[in-house]
Order: structure tokens, then C-alpha cells, then sequence
């Protein structure tokens, strides 16, 4: 009688099993669903709110980037600093040796000759910075009002 039931039933008795691949099968599967919701998640944009003010907030003095800006008179500013077309490169060189990751957003007025820009990105080059961005303005049925930053291809270099 070995094998079979004491009832003297034909089918033979087994143990259960507990399988383990199908159980790891399910976790991989909420792990990837988990992880597709919390990016989507992540690009939520937030509206507009006025912000309460706390005696005790510091400011953030170290900005993750440097804005410059040329104006329709075609002057250049780094960060509301006035400089000289001849200092631009000495600027981006400074910016270059305290942070070689340094990022540089442009933003010009849209009657500013593209010659000026091209100008301003082959400075940055010259002086080795490699991330540049271009400040734009969404257009007026796209959303925002906020400006986005589109990034710059390579900085421009002349091909002749």
C-alpha cells in the first residue's frame, strides 16, 4: 500500500509545493509598474502659487546655472551684470575653472541678430563649457506662461 491513500483510493498522495518563479514573476511585474507610475508622476507640473514668507529661510546664493542675457540694444549680462563683448570669453573662462559642469541658459531678445548669439555660444565653447541652453518662450496656445529652456546642440563652431 505504498503510495496510495488509506481510503484504498487509485490516485496516489502528493506533497504540495510551493513554487517560487511564478511568485518572482508577479514581484518583477508590480516592480516595473510601480516604477512607470512614479515617472509619470515626477512630470506633473505645478501652478503658480504665492508663497509664504518664514523669518528663519536663507537664500540659496549658488545657483545650478548662469543666466545670460542680451537685450535689443545687443549688450550682453551675465546675470543682470553688465559685460563688455570683449570680456565674455575672460566670464565664461571664470565660470569654466570654478565648475567644469557649468551650465549656461541664454536668453535674448527675439530682434537680437543671430550673429550676436552664435557670438555668445562660441565664447562659451572657446571656453570649454559644454552644457548651453536657449531660454524660449512657449508660444501662447501651448499651456505656460513660464519660459522653458530648450537645449543648445553643440556650441557653433565655423564650417565653411
Amino acid at each position: 500500500m505504498h503510495g496510495r491513500s488509506p481510503s484504498n483510493t487509485p490516485v496516489p498522495i502528493k506533497k504540495a509545493r510551493l513554487e517560487i518563479i511564478p511568485l518572482i514573476d508577479i514581484m518583477f511585474f508590480l516592480l516595473a509598474s510601480f516604477m512607470l507610475v512614479s515617472l509619470t508622476m515626477i512630470n506633473m507640473k505645478g501652478i503658480e502659487v504665492n508663497l509664504p514668507t518664514a523669518t528663519n529661510a536663507q537664500q540659496n546664493n549658488k545657483p545650478d546655472f548662469t543666466l545670460v542675457s542680451i537685450d535689443v540694444l545687443q549688450d550682453i549680462y551675465f546675470d543682470k551684470v553688465h559685460v563688455p563683448d570683449s570680456d565674455v570669453l575672460a566670464r565664461f573662462r571664470d565660470l569654466y575653472n570654478q565648475d567644469h559642469g557649468a551650465r549656461v541658459y541664454i536668453r535674448c531678445d527675439k530682434d537680437v541678430p543671430y550673429e550676436k548669439v552664435v557670438f555668445v555660444l562660441d565664447k562659451a565653447r572657446t571656453a570649454g563649457i559644454q552644457k548651453v541652453g536657449l531660454e524660449i518662450k512657449p508660444a501662447a496656445g501651448a499651456g505656460a506662461n513660464a519660459p522653458t529652456v530648450a537645449p543648445a546642440g553643440p556650441a557653433a563652431s565655423d564650417h565653411h
